[in-house]
């Protein structure tokens, strides 16, 4: 039997990640060859990935990396089975030697073919649910391209790419911010105008519908009940029915005695009122819609046209959980 050293057992381990037992055991079996022991290792962590392939890997690393222009940006997710490994430095900076070879591809396919170190990602990755024991594998993976690409990552859970028309004055705060309300308010599309005329008029019709229901338990509980919007994008509300929320408005007015003089200075509540109460939707996935979570009194696309001229182009989100 070969004598294994211990400087033979810390080479592989620093190799593999291994823990040293596993390690020496390895080399025993190869008889002290440094190859045919990683090899060894290897051939466990398929037999591992096998038995956990149909393990919830919902815990792990959310991470970015950007190019040297801020150009572009990848967000990817290492997802593992426990808060414990994900916590652990080794997983984490796993996670951004990925991101570090995720940025040069532009799908997740070709990113596992992809080479890491004598191996491939895809390899690396079952090496490595051999050696920690769990199930680990990418979760998320996104691309953004655009004139600046900024970054939010929040708790090492969720990762946000936001991308800019042009590199203005304090673009890295714009960006940033815009990416930390995407991170924190899970908008699925920038603006009302992206939506599908079906989608809408669908969610219009379950969502009255859920609020009626609503109404009816809290009407039996005797207490008070949520306004029913007629609408719910800014979408719907073309100048014909704001017209007509105007005149509503000053028909209640009237109804309650309100002088006309005065009415000028009421109607932009009211008629603000009405399009917060029937813009649910918007506030909930459009991005630009959204109230800017560091100063609700404007929304996300107020606050990036306050840095010149300026758009959004895009974002992306990655998150764990």
């Amino acid at each position: 039997m070969a004598k294994i050293t211990a400087a033979q057992v810390n080479e592989l381990r620093k190799s593999t990640g291994a823990g040293m037992m596993d390690c020496k055991n390895a080399l025993v079996e190869a008889e002290g060859n440094m190859e045919e022991a990683i090899t060894i290792l290897r051939k466990k962590g398929q037999k591992v990935a096998e038995k956990r392939a149909d393990r919830d890997s919902s815990e792990g690393v959310a991470t970015v990396k950007l190019n040297d222009d801020n150009t572009r940006g990848v967000a990817i997710s290492l997802n593992c089975e426990t808060d414990f490994v994900a916590k652990n430095q080794d997983f984490i900076d796993l996670a951004n030697k990925f991101a570090d070879i995720a940025i040069n591809f532009d799908n997740k396919e070709d990113f596992l073919a992809a080479k890491f170190e004598d191996i491939t990602v895809q390899e690396k990755l079952t090496e490595q649910t051999g050696v920690i024991g769990e199930k680990i594998e990418i979760g998320g993976f996104e691309v953004m391209e655009a004139p600046y690409v900024g970054y939010y990552v929040h708790g090492n859970k969720i990762a946000a790419l936001t991308g800019l028309s042009a590199k203005v004055d304090n673009a890295e705060e714009l960006a940033k911010d815009v990416s930390m309300q995407v991170a924190s308010m899970g908008a699925t599309t920038l603006s009302y105008k992206d939506f599908d005329p079906a989608f809408i008029e669908s969610e219009t019709e379950a969502r009255i519908a859920a609020i009626e229901k609503e109404n009816i338990e809290l009407g039996r509980l005797g207490r008070t009940l949520k306004n029913v919007p007629k609408y719910i994008s800014k979408a719907q509300l073309t100048p014909e029915v704001l017209a007509q929320a105007e005149e509503d408005a000053k028909a209640e007015l009237k109804a309650e005695g309100k002088p006309e003089q005065i009415w000028d200075r009421i109607l932009p509540g009211k008629l603000e009122r009405f399009i917060k109460d029937n813009t649910t939707l918007d506030n909930e996935k459009c991005l630009l819609d959204q109230a800017f979570i560091k100063d609700e009194k404007k929304s996300v696309e107020e606050y990036v046209k306050s840095f010149g001229d300026v758009e959004v182009t895009g974002f992306k989100r990655v998150s764990l959980g």
